[in-house]
């Protein structure tokens, strides 16, 4: 039996599951480098972080960076947008579980402040970091962008249905929620994460919907 036919055999090893091994490894270390990176840049900061630093972090030669990101930069980018993949997909999720407008906004709310306290290092490097860095200007507003469309798909949702004003202007509704919920995060990333985050989301929820208005 000469070797490709060992390979290709049914229950040997496979071509297919070399290429899956392979690509398994690759996105393992990938993965890896990534979620170095941003602990070394919730640290020291992006500009004070080195490629040397990211490598060290992640167990690996600081060459083995070049086989998947053109430099620094690149690895912010990329972390930038796998998290936002892994984000905006549990938001989309979370979202879905409530019928009513208001339950969908809890359900936004709660996910939001949930995934930015079960990983502070993201959440440092997008309330302290990304925002105040060129060269990404357009993936910031891309990303606000998404986070707005859901907003708006909430409150058109709950002006149907008769739970929110119908003279509101959905534009600076959203942006109203957004705002409020960016400081909430900030304060907690200031205050080195000493409390439940997401102790916050039924209170900004609950004021979003009532105001500050005394009844």
């Amino acid at each position: 039996m000469n070797y490709y036919s060992f390979i290709t055999e049914e229950g040997g090893i496979t071509l297919s599951k070399i290429r899956s091994g392979l690509q398994k490894n690759k996105s393992e270390k990938y993965n890896k480098i990534l979620q170095s990176a941003g602990a070394v840049f919730a640290e020291y900061g992006f500009h004070k972080a080195t490629i040397s630093q990211i490598a060290a972090q992640a167990g690996v030669a600081d060459g083995t960076l070049y086989l998947y990101f053109k430099n620094k930069e690149d690895i912010l980018y990329q972390f930038v947008n796998f998290k936002t993949d892994v984000v905006f997909n549990k938001m989309h999720s979370a979202v879905k579980k409530g019928k009513t407008a208001e339950e969908k906004l809890q359900y936004l709310i709660r996910c939001h402040l949930a995934e930015f306290q079960n990983d502070k290092n993201m959440a440092i490097i997008f309330q302290s970091e990304v925002r105040y860095l060129r060269g990404i200007e357009s993936q910031i507003k891309d990303i606000s962008k998404m986070y707005l469309d859901l907003l708006s798909d909430i409150i058109e949702q709950g002006q149907i249905e008769g739970s929110m004003r119908q003279d509101l202007f959905v534009g600076l509704v959203k942006r109203f929620i957004l705002g409020a919920v960016e400081g909430v995060i900030n304060t907690w990333v200031s205050a080195g994460g000493r409390y439940d985050l997401v102790s916050m989301a039924d209170p900004l929820v609950e004021l979003y919907l009532s105001g500050v208005q005394g009844r």
